[in-house]
């Protein structure tokens, strides 16, 4: 455990990083999904309510300046048309289920169950931009993401008493973000499509050569 005044510190990283996004958003050379980004504001604004409620120390103030960044994020995508990303069926389909998620909460009124809901609500959030930064990894800032993940990582290491109310939504977003940052930062799902192609261009050539076998010596084998 940490100093608590160390928020301050990863606060300071999570905006620096939320600048540099917002630029890029501006600029047209990002181009965040508002499904996710909108909702990515919500739910993190939802949990610093249950956690305020729950009693939560000064790391709900990380969950709160994550959905407030998101949200400017969200509003930034309006001012540059460049920054325009198509919202496809999927993400109606995930954002929908997010909202059941929303409504789960209003409906328990629990702090933890809110937690546990916004949790799923935001994971099916995420999904829309997992899947950009698995085909469109240069549509996104792995910046934001690195240093949010420092300010993620100084918000558990300033919890005291690990009940899950203090760190579950956190522990939740580090590993989201961490996926986004290796996503991007590595282009996984372009080396998965290249490695794909030429998986099956050498399957192909075989096939056109008749499926024989390459060895001169296996052709005898199979001759005799």
């Amino acid at each position: 455990m940490i100093h608590p005044n160390f928020i301050y510190l990863g606060i300071f990283l999570q905006t620096i990083g939320g600048v540099d996004y917002l630029i890029g958003t501006i600029k047209g050379t990002v181009k965040p999904n508002r499904v996710s980004w909108f909702l990515w504001g919500l739910f993190p604004s939802i949990t610093f309510v249950a956690q305020i409620q729950q009693g939560v120390g000064s790391e709900a103030w990380v969950t709160f300046f994550v959905g407030l960044f998101n949200f400017v994020i969200f509003f930034a995508s309006f001012i540059n048309k460049k920054s325009v990303w198509s919202i496809k069926k999927l993400d109606i389909v995930c954002g929908a289920l997010a909202l059941v998620g929303l409504v789960l909460w209003l409906i328990t009124r629990s702090g933890n169950m809110a937690i546990v809901f916004s949790i799923i609500a935001d994971a099916l959030a995420s999904m829309p931009t997992l899947i950009k930064s698995w085909h469109n990894p240069e549509t996104e800032s792995v910046s934001a993401y690195f240093l949010g993940i420092l300010n993620i990582f100084i918000g558990l290491l300033v919890i005291k008493v690990w009940h899950f109310e203090n760190y579950a939504f956190l522990v939740y977003i580090l590993i989201v973000t961490v996926i986004l940052t290796i996503l991007i930062q590595f282009k996984i799902g372009a080396l998965f499509k290249k490695n794909a192609t030429i998986s099956y261009a050498e399957a192909k050539r075989t096939r056109h050569r008749g499926g024989k076998p390459a060895h001169p010596l296996l052709s005898r084998r199979a001759k005799r």
